[in-house]
C-alpha cells in the first residue's frame, strides 16, 4: 500500500493520494476495534463458557388483535438471502442476541461490563486517533497566515530527487512535480483574480454563493424526507407479500440519494467556477450533510418503529420498546445496520464492474462526438471519501448490536482499496483540476469525527435509557444496560470505594473540577495568544534581517569597482574607493545610508519569455525581499 499511495501522488496528484491513505487509516481503526472486542469480550466469553440462561422474564404480553410476540421477520429458506439479510447469523456472535452470561456474582470477570465498555472504549480511541491525525494534517496556512506563499524558486531547484535511478520512478517523480506546479500556478492565478475584484463583483459572487447553497439545501431536505418515508413504509408493511423487496427498500433509497446527490452537488458547484480547494471542500461539506443526515433520519425512523419514539403502544408502555413486533429488538436493529453495510459494499463492486468498466470499453470502442463528450469517468474524491465514511459510521453505530461488524468492514475496506485502485488506473481519468492534499485530508478527518458523534449520540441514549429485550442478550434482566455498572459497584467494591465514586459524581466534586478546567482553559488561551504575538515578532525580525542583508549588499557594491572601469589598482583607485561612504552600522538605516533598491524589471517565473530575451544588466547579488518571504 505505501508504494501505491506514492505512485498515485505522482500520477494523479496528492488529493488522490490522500484518499488511499485515508482508506489505510480506516483499516487500522477497524482492526484495532476488532482486537479490543476479541480480547475483552469474545475470548473471556469462550473461556468462561457461561450457561444458556434461556428467557429471562416470564410474562403474558397483551398485543392488539391477539397476536403473540414475533421477531418481525418471516423465515425464508433461501440461504443466500438469509446471508444478505443477516438472519443466517442470528445465533452467532455477530449479533447481540447470541451473547449470554450468568449472574454477576457467579464469576470474577464481568462479561456484561466488558461488552458495555468495549464500544465506548473503541469510539474513544478512534476519536483520539482521528483527532491526532486531523491536527497533524492541518494546512500550513492556518499557522503561517493566508498571505503566505512559498517561493516558486524553492520548488524549481529543490523538487528533484537525485537518488532516483529507475525509469518508472523518474516518470512518477516528473508527474508529481508537474502536478505541484499546476497547483501552484492555479492558486497564483486565483489569488491575482481575487485581488483584482471590485466590491460589486465580490457582492455578486456572495449572492451566487448563497443561491447555490440554498438550492443544495432544498435538495438535502427532500432527500432525507424520502429516506424517512421509505424506512417507515418498509417497517410498517413487514407482513406484505413483497417483503423480500421491502427488506432493502431503505438501503436502496439511501444509496440512490447518496449516489445522485453528490453528482448534482458537483454539477451545481462547478457552474460557479470556484477554486479547486474551495470546490472540493464545499462539495465535501454538502455531501457530509447529506450522508450524515440520511443516516440520522434512518436511525430516527427505525427508532420510531422499534422503540416507539413518539408513539403510544401497549407493549411500549410496559417495556419501552415494541415487544409485540420485535422480540429481540437489538438483533432487528443490528440486521438493518448489517444490511446497510453489505449494500454499500455491493454498490461499490457494482459501479466498478458494471458501470465504470462498460463505460470505458464503450468510449474506447466507438468514436463520435457523443463518446468524446461522455469520456471516461472522473475520479471524484469527495464522493468516494463520503462513501467510505458512511460505511465507517454505520460500523460504529452497530458496535453494540453487531460487535463483529468492524471485522466485516475491515474486509470491505481492504477489497475497496484494490477495487478503487483498479477503477482509477483502468476506468477513470485524472481530474484536470488539482488541489492540495493538506486541506482535503483535514476535512476527511473532520467528516470522520462528525460520523463518530452521530454514532455516539444514539448509542449513549440506548445504553442509558432504553429497556433491553426481555429474552435475549446479556442485559435481559436490566431496565437499561447501564444499570450493570451500579450493580457491580455494589457487589465488587468495598464501602469506601463506593463512597469515593459517589463523591466523584456529586456536585461537591464537579464544581471544583469545573473551576480548575476554566483556569486551565484560560492558561491555554493566554499561551496561544502569546505564541501568536511571538510569531508576529519573528516575522518582523525575519523581514528586518532581510533588510540588513540588503544594506550589506549595498555597502559591498560601493566598495567593488564598477563593471568596465578596468583593473586599475593604482593610488587613484584606492583613493576613489576610500572616498566612498562606508556604513559603520551594517544592516541598520544610518543617516544618509540608502535603503534596498527596487529590483530591476527582468525575467521571472511568471514571464517565461524573459528567459530567452535580453534581461538587461544583471545584478551581482539577489536576495529575497520581505514581501517575497
Amino acid at each position: 500500500m505505501p508504494w501505491w499511495t506514492s505512485a498515485s501522488s505522482g500520477l494523479f496528484g496528492t488529493g488522490i493520494q490522500s484518499y488511499f491513505t485515508f482508506l489505510r487509516f480506516l483499516l487500522l481503526l477497524n482492526l484495532l476495534t476488532v482486537l479490543l472486542t476479541a480480547g475483552f469480550v469474545l475470548l473471556p466469553l469462550v473461556w468462561l463458557r457461561p450457561p444458556d440462561t434461556g428467557p429471562s422474564l416470564n410474562f403474558t404480553l397483551q398485543c392488539p388483535g391477539g397476536l403473540q410476540p414475533q421477531t418481525g421477520v418471516p423465515r425464508f429458506h433461501n440461504q443466500l438471502w438469509n446471508v444478505l439479510t443477516g438472519r443466517a447469523f442470528n445465533t452467532t456472535y455477530l449479533f447481540y442476541g447470541a451473547y449470554r452470561a450468568g449472574p454477576e456474582s457467579s464469576s470474577a470477570y464481568s462479561i456484561r461490563l466488558a461488552y458495555l465498555l468495549s464500544p465506548l472504549a473503541c469510539l474513544f480511541l478512534c476519536f483520539c486517533g482521528t483527532l491526532r491525525r486531523m491536527v497533524k494534517e492541518l494546512p500550513q496556512r492556518l499557522f503561517l497566515g493566508q498571505d503566505y506563499r512559498s517561493p516558486v524558486s524553492v520548488k524549481v531547484f529543490s523538487s528533484w530527487d537525485f537518488c532516483i535511478r529507475g525509469q518508472e520512478a523518474a516518470t512518477i517523480k516528473k508527474h508529481e512535480i508537474s502536478n505541484e506546479f499546476k497547483v501552484e500556478l492555479e492558486e497564483g492565478r486565483r489569488f491575482l483574480l481575487m485581488q483584482q475584484q471590485t466590491r460589486t463583483q465580490r457582492a455578486c459572487h456572495l449572492l451566487t454563493y448563497l443561491r447555490v447553497n440554498v438550492l443544495i439545501g432544498l435538495l438535502v431536505v427532500g432527500a432525507i424526507s424520502a429516506i424517512f418515508w421509505a424506512t417507515k413504509y418498509s417497517q410498517d408493511n413487514k407482513e406484505e407479500s413483497l417483503f423480500v423487496l421491502l427488506q432493502y427498500l431503505p438501503p436502496g433509497v439511501i444509496a440512490l440519494v447518496n449516489f445522485v446527490g453528490p453528482l448534482l452537488f458537483v454539477f451545481l458547484i462547478q457552474l460557479e467556477n470556484y477554486p479547486p480547494n474551495t470546490e472540493v471542500n464545499l462539495t465535501l461539506i454538502w455531501c457530509v450533510v447529506l450522508k450524515l443526515a440520511s443516516l440520522g433520519m434512518f436511525s430516527f425512523s427505525l427508532g420510531q418503529t422499534v422503540l416507539c419514539l413518539g408513539r403510544n403502544k401497549t407493549s411500549c408502555e410496559s417495556f419501552g420498546y415494541n415487544a409485540c413486533d420485535y422480540q429481540c429488538w437489538e438483533n432487528a436493529v443490528g440486521e438493518e445496520l448489517y444490511k446497510l453495510s453489505i449494500f454499500n459494499f455491493l454498490l461499490t463492486v457494482a459501479f466498478a464492474f458494471f458501470v465504470s468498466l462498460p463505460r470505458r470499453l464503450l468510449v474506447e470502442r466507438f468514436s463520435g462526438s457523443f463518446w468524446v463528450w461522455l469520456d471516461r469517468e472522473e475520479f471524484l474524491v469527495p464522493k468516494n471519501v463520503l462513501d467510505i465514511v458512511a460505511g465507517q459510521t454505520i460500523t460504529w453505530m452497530g458496535l453494540f448490536y453487531c460487535p463483529l461488524l468492524p471485522l466485516l468492514n475491515s474486509v470491505f475496506i481492504f477489497l475497496t482499496f484494490y477495487i478503487k485502485k483498479y477503477t482509477l488506473m483502468r476506468n477513470s481519468k485524472a481530474s484536470p483540476r488539482r488541489f492540495r492534499a493538506s486541506s482535503s485530508t483535514f476535512f476527511f478527518q473532520l467528516v470522520l469525527i462528525l460520523g463518530q458523534l452521530l454514532a455516539v449520540v444514539p448509542l449513549g441514549y440506548v445504553v442509558s435509557s432504553i429497556h433491553s429485550s426481555w429474552d435475549c442478550g446479556l442485559f435481559a434482566n436490566y431496565a437499561a444496560p447501564w444499570q450493570v455498572v451500579p450493580e457491580l459497584m455494589a457487589l465488587r467494591l468495598p464501602p469506601s470505594g463506593q463512597r469515593a465514586l459517589r463523591y466523584l459524581g456529586s456536585h461537591a466534586f464537579s464544581f471544583p473540577v469545573l473551576i480548575l478546567l476554566s483556569l486551565v482553559l484560560t492558561v491555554c488561551v493566554s499561551q496561544s495568544q502569546a505564541n501568536a504575538r511571538a510569531i508576529q515578532r519573528i516575522r518582523k525580525q525575519l523581514v528586518w534581517q532581510v533588510q540588513e542583508k540588503w544594506h550589506l549588499v549595498e555597502d559591498l557594491s560601493r566598495l567593488l569597482p564598477e563593471p568596465g572601469s578596468g583593473d586599475s589598482v593604482g593610488p587613484e583607485a584606492l583613493h576613489s574607493r576610500a572616498s566612498r561612504p562606508r556604513s559603520f552600522c551594517p544592516g541598520f538605516p544610518c543617516p544618509g545610508s540608502p535603503g534596498p533598491r527596487t529590483p530591476r524589471p527582468g525575467p521571472c517565473l511568471e514571464d517565461p519569455a524573459g528567459l530567452f530575451g535580453d534581461p538587461g544588466p544583471a545584478r551581482r547579488f539577489r536576495l529575497p525581499s520581505g514581501s517575497e518571504l
